[in-house]
């Protein structure tokens, strides 16, 4: 269901203005932001690097992080696995001729775009306050702002604060918050346990306003889980400007959604991936998540606004201006797992000023990104009723029309793996052990599948968009979950219920479901049709069990790096164990060439121009594990 502001009134006012090519992705040959701009189209129209030439590609420079030479001096950090990063998962910016990074320890460093040598880097100290929430040691980036006089560098992470960074010098604001750092564990009205709240993303900046989400531990206690509320701060003083509650308080929209003190004490409903902004409406464009616990929700009765929904607030006061709930209610992990994609499309003859929302269920929802109304019809179709006790689940859940799915969801004996009869009757016998159906089938008593999984479909590296063409490009895996759900100790207790989420294998270690496993796909967003769709990888072509059967490409199964674009070429990594980045003609999909990479690659790769060449940069590296963390640098000769 869907719920429109009165804002929406004011807000429509610049209709009247038809609208241009106003998201132009990274310019000048720069990147100024994580999706190199605001709207994240994660787009370049830079083409030194082309389809001619992308096979003499080399390395031109790695870097090494600076947390190496903390873990060198520190036997305590080095030897503790809980030290190291989920992932290197860093996407840098690169600003007036400086590359900049951030480390999974918290530091941030300042490199040479041609040659990769460190000019400075600054040590916060942050670990020192212990292991942060839900993935530990791991950042994705930082956010850049300037009025053309001063700039600053904006990083949220360890447990948990917002700092303010002099990019000429390295060193920390002393104007900002306390010596350069605002306490995010304050100011959200209860008192925050530092070991279950983080910040797993980065800031993003509209005007003079720096908004920052949170993550925090799934599956805790909902008494204890942080709110996830999002907040405004002064860029220049760090004093928080607006609050915007995504658990309604008394008296503000959406909290009849709840019971009557659910938000006294329900946690979660945070924003842990990335936010858009547009900078031309003074918006930014929340993607917030589900609320905690993920699978259960019989203390929180109701559709549950805002979690799983796309809010629409003025950038400048915090204010609502339109918000769309994709999942009412949910019991299944759907936060939406990316930024929003803020296109210039033109629908019916129509311009029109839009923003896609992509999401685990393989569903991408396009609206009007000024009033929020859906670009094609949305239809609220029936879904099967929770069987838990206390649970009450949503009678109905929404399905956009266009564009089509870009991948298949649900679990049904048709979605099983039939390449023998003998793997399919495998597939069958062990599928039966199981409560699954179509999408929203609700978690039941005891075992359950659930398809796509709590890691999609997509994930937070996001979709790219291309606005010289209109086209959308999302790349995704099959993932699924297995969920279990335990009975209540007595009948009046329903936080004994506690479901246990794990990973499952199919017949004989290979997939439980039919290919692709990994893909990408294409979509023409101005007709809302798909254009392409590609496996990415070989998939387990070379199992026993397949040897003699034609198959052609199945998608390997593992989560896939993030987009990037460029005026001719997509270049994307693939996953923890394959290790390459493989390189797309865009109007095709067919693979042009690929890259083996020494380490894991689980990032988004940024695109700019430093003297005289084209480079394409991206992380690799971390994890338990031990792989050094790295930036590598790839060039022409």
């Amino acid at each position: 269901m869907k719920f429109l502001s009165l804002l929406c009134l004011c807000a429509s006012l610049v209709c009247f203005n038809p609208p241009g090519l106003a998201q132009t992705g990274a310019i000048d040959g720069q990147w100024h932001s994580y999706g190199g701009d605001g709207a994240h189209s994660k787009y370049s129209p830079l083409d030194q690097i082309n389809a001619d030439n992308v096979q003499r590609l080399q390395v031109a420079w790695t870097w090494n992080s600076v947390d190496e030479q903390i873990r060198d001096a520190n036997e305590a950090i080095r030897q503790r696995g809980s030290f190291r990063s989920y992932a290197y998962e860093v996407t840098p910016l690169m600003i007036n001729g400086v590359l900049y990074t951030t480390t999974s320890l918290g530091q941030i460093a300042a490199i040479d775009p041609v040659t990769g040598a460190t000019r400075w880097s600054f040590d916060p100290v942050l670990y020192l306050d212990g292991r942060p929430a839900v993935h530990g040691f791991m950042t994705r980036g930082l956010a850049y702002w300037s009025d053309g006089e001063e700039e600053r560098l904006l990083y949220a992470g360890g447990r948990t604060y917002l700092l303010s960074i002099d990019p000429s010098t390295g060193r920390p604001d002393p104007n900002f918050g306390h010596g350069g750092r605002v306490d995010l564990k304050r100011g959200l009205g209860r008192t925050i346990d530092p070991a279950l709240y983080a910040v797993s993303s980065p800031p993003v900046v509209a005007g003079d306003v720096v908004i920052v989400g949170s993550a925090m531990t799934e599956g805790t206690d909902y008494r204890e889980a942080p709110p996830g509320h999002v907040r405004g701060f002064d860029v220049r003083t760090g004093e928080m400007r607006w609050i915007f509650h995504t658990i309604p308080q008394p008296g503000e929209f959406g909290y009849d959604s709840w019971p009557e003190d659910a938000w006294r004490y329900t946690g979660g409903a945070n924003v842990w991936t990335h936010m858009s902004v547009d900078a031309e409406l003074g918006m930014v464009y929340l993607p917030v998540g589900t609320t905690v616990p993920d699978y259960y929700g019989g203390h929180r009765r109701g559709d549950n606004l805002f979690a799983n929904s796309l809010v629409a607030l003025n950038a400048a006061t915090g204010e609502r201006v339109w918000h769309y709930q994709m999942v009412h209610h949910s019991v299944w992990d759907y936060d939406p797992p990316a930024a929003p994609n803020l296109i210039d499309i033109v629908v019916d003859g129509r311009p029109i000023k839009a923003v896609a929302q992509i999401t685990k269920q393989g569903f991408t929802f396009v609206f009007d990104r000024v009033t929020g109304e859906p670009v094609w019809p949305i239809e609220e179709r029936a879904v099967p009723a929770s069987t838990v006790v206390g649970e009450v689940t949503a009678p109905t859940q929404p399905f956009p029309s266009k564009p089509p799915l870009f991948l298949a969801n649900g679990a049904t004996e048709d979605d099983l793996i039939d390449f023998t009869p003998a793997l399919r009757q495998e597939a069958l016998e062990i599928f039966s052990q199981y409560t699954a159906g179509p999408l929203y089938t609700p978690p039941a008593p005891g075992d359950n599948i659930i398809r796509p999984g709590w890691s999609g479909g997509a994930n937070w590296w996001g979709a790219a968009f291309d606005p010289e063409t209109q086209r959308l490009y999302v790349p995704s895996w099959a993932h699924f979950s297995t969920v279990n759900i335990q009975a209540p100790e007595t009948p009046d207790s329903d936080l004994s219920i506690r479901p246990r989420v794990r990973d499952l294998a199919g017949p004989q270690g290979l997939p439980l479901f039919k290919p692709p496993y990994s893909q990408l796909v294409a979509f023409d967003m101005n007709a809302g049709d798909k254009l392409w769709h590609i496996p990415v990888g070989s998939g387990p072509a070379d199992h026993p069990a397949l040897q003699g059967l034609e198959l052609g490409p199945m998608g390997n199964y593992e989560k896939l790096g993030g987009p990037l674009l460029t005026k001719t070429l997509l270049f994307i990594g693939q996953g923890f164990e394959t290790n390459r980045l493989g390189v797309y003609d865009k109007d095709s999909g067919e693979e042009l060439w690929w890259l083996q990479l020494p380490a894991r690659f689980h990032a988004a790769p940024i695109t700019y121009m430093a003297g005289g060449k084209q480079f394409i940069v991206f992380a690799l590296g971390g994890g338990v594990g031990g792989e050094p963390e790295q930036l590598m640098a790839l060039a022409l000769p």
